[in-house]
Parts: structure tokens; C-alpha cells; sequence
């Protein structure tokens, strides 16, 4: 005898008609009430139901998986993401099936026209690009796609959703806790500022500076061609290294960086490290994302919280609600505000 959850056994949990929980199921719930939805979710969840995806693919055309797209998962900020993202979409009733492109518009094509192939309709990307036309040809025929860490832009087709916070003022949170400190030679350190997100922080941090009667000084700027080292995703912690040592060589070095992320951040530690210099008496630091390992290290780093969790919830929820016709809207854009946590790797400039 079989014990494999059934819908019988999910509409009796719920208290719910069978019709009800295959309405559900199968995206026809707009007229449903929010409460007999979260019931028969609970009970999914609580059962541990797998609909026959199968049949559903055979009966819909598209397939119950959520496409996902990261730079890379050597970032551990995009290894949390899809964590997240994952949970939100079983309890949905979606899988996950998660790509690394090292934001290559050629490799991100390439995922896309498989996952479509295979009945995906969903995608949930984040390269950052300034430009995603090479997505274009698959929304126009149906695709559904939510970027995150990049704002949509005017170029976008209609159907580019996006969710994520504001870098620019990430950015200038971070420099201002710097120069409230009375730091004024303030580095930045960044992979290839060839994506928007990168280009809103280095934006936020210039407007920073001129806010407080500093000019940019392009010297204290670093990064990298993408040319030469991709885009710096797998290898944050070896440029950030890098481009330390050779901000900290200059005439009139910095006595603060604000680095483009935490892995940048740690590779300045080592940088500064590597030259003899204590963190933060002789250079304070200041990353972005907030993930696990800031509270870990020595001394713990000053970061920008992006609140990981709650993007990927909102990015899946929107997929979803366009995958199954509850979102008629043409875009849809989530700005979330991002949260400075001062910790040990900041002070005054000596």
C-alpha cells in the first residue's frame, strides 16, 4: 500500500473541496480568499504534498520550476539568495533550477532556451547588465522575467520586473558613516563597474563626497576591465587584494575603503593585512550585503545590509504571480531600503 500524500488527503487537512485545492494548484485562484489559500499552502507544506508535474506540464504547457540565474555562487551573498529563493518556491509548489553565468549574456541565453525547452516559463536573474535585450525573443513569447540588484531600465521590455534595494544610497550610507568618522581620502574598490548595480554605488558614493565638499578623486577609484578578470565574482576576494595593495602604494593612500561588497572587503582586509596595516586604526573598511561571515571575521566589518531573505521572497512571489495570470500590471519595480551595521572595522582616521 502506497503512502504517498495525495489532493485528497491536502483538501482534507484544509478543510477545503478537491476542486478548490487543483484550483489552487493550478493558478486559478484569483477569486480565492486569501485565507482558504494560506490554508491549503500550510497543508501542502505541513504534508510534504508533490503534485504530479508531470500532468501538469501536459495539462498547462509549462512546467511547475522556477529558473535562477547568479554570477556566481563563489559569492556566497548569491548562494544564500538561492537558498531563499528555493524555500519560497517549494512552498509555492515550484522547483529551483539554478545556473552561474559570470554575467555572460551568452551563457544567460543559453540557460534561458534550455529552461524554455524544458517547460520553464519563470525566471528570476541577477547579472546586473545594463542591457538584457538577449532575453527579448523568449518574453516575447511568453517568458517571465524578475531581476534583482539592477532597477529596471528604459530599454527593458515590459514584462523585466525587478526587486532589490537602492544601491546609490547604499552606497552613500556607507561613505557618510566614513567621513562622519572625519575620514576625507575615501577608496573605492570595485570588479569592473560595468553593471548598473556598481554603477549606482560608485554614483552614491561620489554624491557622498560631493555632499561634504570632497572631489572624487579618480586615483581612490579601483576596479577592474572585464576583459581581463570577467566581472570579479569568483575572484572578489584575490582583486579586492589586489586593489588594496595598489590604493594603499599611491602617493596619498586612503585611510578608509568602501568596497563594492563583502568579498572585496575581505580581500582588503588581506591587502592591508599584507602591508603591515592594522584594521581599523590604520584603514577602516566598509562592505555591502551583510552576509554571514562579516560577524565572523576580525575584526568584524562595518557593512550595508541588504536584506536577503525578504528579496528573494518578493522576487519569487512575483514570478509567481505572473506565472499564474495575478499580476496584469506591465512592470513592476520593489525598491527596498538598505540598513548600514557599523561593527569593528570602522573608526576615526589617525
Amino acid at each position: 500500500m502506497s503512502n504517498k500524500v495525495t489532493i485528497t488527503d491536502v483538501a482534507r487537512k484544509a478543510g477545503v473541496s478537491l476542486s478548490t485545492v487543483s484550483n489552487l494548484l493550478n493558478g486559478r485562484s484569483k477569486r480565492m480568499r486569501p485565507s482558504t489559500e494560506q490554508r491549503i499552502l500550510e497543508a501542502i507544506e505541513e504534508l510534504g504534498y508533490t503534485p504530479n508535474q508531470a500532468a501538469r506540464q501536459l495539462k498547462t504547457g509549462q512546467s511547475a520550476i522556477i529558473g535562477l540565474i547568479v554570477p556566481s555562487v563563489a559569492n556566497p551573498f548569491y548562494g544564500i539568495f538561492a537558498r531563499h529563493v528555493e524555500s519560497v518556491a517549494l512552498k509555492l509548489g515550484y522547483q529551483v533550477l539554478l545556473g552561474n553565468s559570470d554575467r555572460d549574456p551568452a551563457r544567460e541565453i543559453k540557460y534561458a532556451e534550455e529552461l524554455w525547452g524544458y517547460g520553464v516559463r519563470g525566471l528570476i536573474f541577477g547579472s546586473s547588465l545594463f542591457n538584457v535585450s538577449h532575453f527579448d525573443n523568449l518574453i516575447s513569447r511568453g517568458l517571465h522575467v524578475v531581476a534583482f540588484e539592477r532597477p529596471t531600465q528604459e530599454a527593458d521590455g515590459t514584462r523585466v520586473d525587478s526587486v532589490g534595494i537602492d544601491n546609490h544610497l547604499a552606497a552613500r550610507l556607507a561613505t557618510k558613516h566614513l567621513l562622519s568618522l572625519g575620514h576625507k581620502r575615501i577608496g573605492f574598490l570595485s570588479g569592473p563597474i560595468q553593471t548598473v548595480s556598481r554603477l549606482d554605488r560608485l554614483s552614491g558614493y561620489q554624491s557622498a563626497l560631493r555632499d561634504a565638499g570632497i572631489q572624487s578623486d579618480p586615483d581612490l577609484i579601483w576596479d577592474v576591465s572585464p576583459s581581463e578578470n570577467s566581472y570579479g565574482d569568483a575572484d572578489a576576494v584575490d582583486l579586492g587584494r589586489q586593489g588594496t595593495q595598489e590604493l594603499l602604494s599611491r602617493l596619498d593612500p586612503p585611510t578608509a575603503i568602501f568596497a563594492i561588497n563583502d568579498m572585496f572587503a575581505f580581500g582588503a582586509y588581506a591587502g592591508a593585512k599584507d602591508m603591515g596595516l592594522q584594521i581599523p586604526s590604520d584603514l577602516s573598511i566598509v562592505g555591502v550585503d551583510d552576509i554571514t561571515l562579516t560577524e565572523i571575521v576580525r575584526p568584524s566589518l562595518t557593512t550595508v545590509r541588504q536584506p536577503i531573505e525578504k528579496i528573494a521572497t518578493m522576487a519569487v512571489n512575483r514570478l509567481v504571480a505572473r506565472l499564474e495570470g495575478k499580476f496584469d500590471e506591465q512592470q513592476d519595480h520593489q525598491i527596498l531600503p538598505p540598513q548600514l551595521i557599523v561593527r569593528s572595522s570602522t573608526t576615526r582616521p589617525k
